[in-house]
């Protein structure tokens, strides 16, 4: 057995943290532009930490349909 792999669920955990780490930097460096500065960095990696821990990416079907009654 090896290290377990990240999954697709997984995924937008790591970008997430990814972003947060490059949003740091920019902090740490004072590096800004005019699209893209340490705040928007960090809305997107919150985005980010919302989807994942809202299931998006998890492979689960979204759409919900009910069950139909069989008549007897």
């Amino acid at each position: 057995m090896g290290p377990p792999t990240p999954t697709e669920a997984d995924m937008l955990a790591i970008v997430a943290a990814i972003v947060f780490a490059l949003a740091l930097l920019f902090d740490l460096a004072d590096i800004s532009s005019d699209a893209i500065n340490n705040s928007t960095l960090t809305v997107l990696g919150l985005l980010l930490i919302a989807l994942h821990l809202g299931g998006v990416g998890t492979g689960a079907s979204a759409s919900w349909r009910p069950r139909r009654r069989g008549r007897r």
